[in-house]
Order: C-alpha cells, then structure tokens, then sequence
C-alpha cells in the first residue's frame, strides 16, 4: 500500500483548494440529499410497517452515520483531486462519480420504488465500485483510500440487511 505523501498532510491549502473541497461536500451531500427526498417520508410510513430482521439498526443511527460517512467520502474525493493529472486521478474520480451515483439511485430504488430486489442488485454493483474505487484511491493517495474502508463496511452491511429485508417481504 502506498504511503501518504508529504504534501497530503500539510495544512497549506489554496482558494483552488476550499472550492475543490466545498465541490466534492456538495456533491457527496447533493446524493444525500436527493436520496433523503424519497427516504424521509417513507421511514415515518410505509417502512415502519415492513419486517425487519433482528439486527436492524434503530432509524435515529442511520443519519448520523451517513453524514460521516458523506464526509469522509467528500475528503477522500478532495485528496485524490488535488493531485496532479500525472497521479492519475481521473480514473479514480471518474470510479467515484460511478459509486456516488449507485449510492443515491439505491433510495431512489428502494424507498422509492419500494424494489427490495432491485435495491439489492444496485447495491451489489455499488458495493463493486466502492472496490474499485477504494484500490484505485489507494493507487493515488493512501489517505483517501484509507476513508473509504468504513463506507465499504457500512454498505456491506446494508447489503446483508438490504438482503434480509428483500426475503422477509417477498
């Protein structure tokens, strides 16, 4: 695994630097938010009277959790865009917008839609591109790469409780 470069901890950071990183929040937050367009109102509805299995987190964790985890998605996407072209980021970035996009469309597909099954196969493919997006991080900055491990942890979890919830209402 690569070791962080020197000039991925220093505190000297441009104006080119605040916009870069204000994007990468708005844009981690912009999925949070139009994933919370279909979330919100059907946790307090329909969602309360589905089964769940027993290791079904209480509804108050998951806003905090994906609010860290949307931030430290935002930051990693920041480190590997201050990089240089040279570094090669776009790949890395492009894998990012890829795995940003699966992540928003899963609410979209399972509050929405209210597709259990469906919501799984998206979450199986968003689960491959945190993968991939993660080595390809590592590849750029280890840093960024290292922020993306409890996203991936967390997604495999709602996959396993995406998966049980699809079995227990067919």
């Amino acid at each position: 695994m690569p070791r962080a470069s020197e000039g991925e901890l220093s505190v000297k950071v441009s104006t080119k630097d605040v916009v870069g990183l204000a994007v990468c929040l708005a844009a981690c937050f912009g999925a949070a938010a139009l994933g919370g367009l279909v979330t919100g109102p059907a946790v307090g509805t329909w969602y309360q009277e589905i089964r769940k299995p027993s290791f079904s987190p209480p509804n108050w964790v998951f806003g905090p959790v994906w609010t860290l985890l949307y931030a430290m998605m935002a930051v990693a996407a920041w480190l590997v865009w201050r990089q240089s072209a040279a570094a090669g980021r776009s790949v890395p970035l492009v894998l990012f917008g890829v795995q940003l996009a699966l992540n928003a469309a899963w609410s979209l597909i399972f509050f929405g839609l209210r597709s259990f099954g469906g919501a799984f196969a998206d979450i199986v493919a968003l689960w491959l591109a945190i993968v991939a997006t993660l080595v390809a991080f590592l590849r750029v900055s280890a840093v960024a790469g290292l922020l993306l491990v409890p996203y991936l942890a967390w997604v495999s979890f709602a996959a396993v409780l995406n998966f049980a919830i699809w079995r227990l209402n067919p």
